[in-house]
This record gives C-alpha cells, structure tokens and sequence, in this order.
C-alpha cells in the first residue's frame, strides 16, 4: 500500500483534485482509498437515525451495514485521536492511500497552492512536498502542475509511487 499526500491551506483545491484524480486512478486499474484530516468535529450520521440513537446512548463503535456499504463509527469519547499511522492500518488492502490534510506529517506530497488563498507556500519548509500544482508560476525545481491539469498529475503520483497500471478486472490476458 502507497501512501501519498495532497496538502494545502483550506480553499486552495486540495478535495476537487482529490475528486477528479481518484477516477484517473482507478481507470489505471488501480485500488484507491483516501484519509480525509479534519480539523474540527464532524459527523457522518443523522440524528433521529437508530445508530445516531445507539452512540448517543453510549456506544463506543456503531457498524452500520447494508448490500450497498458499510461504516464502522468509532466515539474516542475524551481519548486522543489516532495517529495516521495507526489509521492506515485500518484499511483494506489497496494499491494507494491518498491523504488530504495531515501537511505536518511525514510522508510525500503534493501541494495544492492557490495564490488567491493569500496563504504561504508549504514547499520552503517542508521536505516532504515532492511537486506542486498551482494557479501561477512558482520559482522552485520542483514538478510543478496546472491544478487542472489531473491527468499529468495522475502520471507523476504513479511514478513517484512506482505504480503501474494494472488490467481491469475481468480482463483477459
């Protein structure tokens, strides 16, 4: 399992590329799946609905199953939040993880820099942030991209990564 980041300040593109890069992907053959970082509270159920119901009661895990998907909701309830490592330890078996968020943590990313955003470019500082994509031309010697530019971004994650394209499911050979 790849690992490989997308990092930037909120509003600069970070989650419409994550969404056009992942059918990219994917239609390389490629098993994708994605952490998503966020830095305030969030909630994926609906409150009235019978799991909402069983971890307001006190669950600790609440597993929601059906034909279509599942979801296992963990409360921490006062514990601390897992680290990345540990959370990428609950996935399936798949060719790339992609992160969205996380800047700080160590592992290879691309930033996503818009210059209307008014915020610092992340690549001075870190070395982790191994190419760019931006709405304007940067002085760096890093791979720098077009932000809509997903299909040459698509290419460098699987070089970067060492992945290659895989047959589609049921294909012959």
């Amino acid at each position: 399992m790849k690992v490989f980041g997308i990092a930037g300040y909120s509003g600069s593109g970070k989650t419409t590329l994550i969404e056009q890069l992942v059918p990219c992907l994917v239609m390389e053959g490629l098993r994708v799946s994605i952490i998503k970082h966020a830095h305030h509270g969030f909630d994926v159920d609906q409150p009235g609905k019978d799991s909402y119901r069983h971890r307001e009661a006190g669950a600790f895990e609440v597993l929601v199953t059906s034909p279509q998907r599942w979801v296992l909701m963990h409360e921490l309830r006062g514990r601390p939040e897992p680290s990345l490592e540990e959370q990428l330890q609950r996935f399936s078996p798949c060719d790339l993880v992609l992160i969205e968020g996380f800047k700080k943590q160590a592992f290879p990313k691309l930033e996503v820099h818009r210059k209307a955003t008014g915020k610092p470019l992340l690549y001075p500082t870190d070395p982790r942030v191994v190419a760019v994509a931006s709405d304007e031309p940067l002085e760096t010697s890093l791979p720098q991209f077009r932000l809509e530019d997903y299909e040459a971004i698509c290419g460098f994650i699987m070089r970067f990564t060492g992945l290659r394209r895989r047959p589609a499911l049921g294909a012959s050979s």
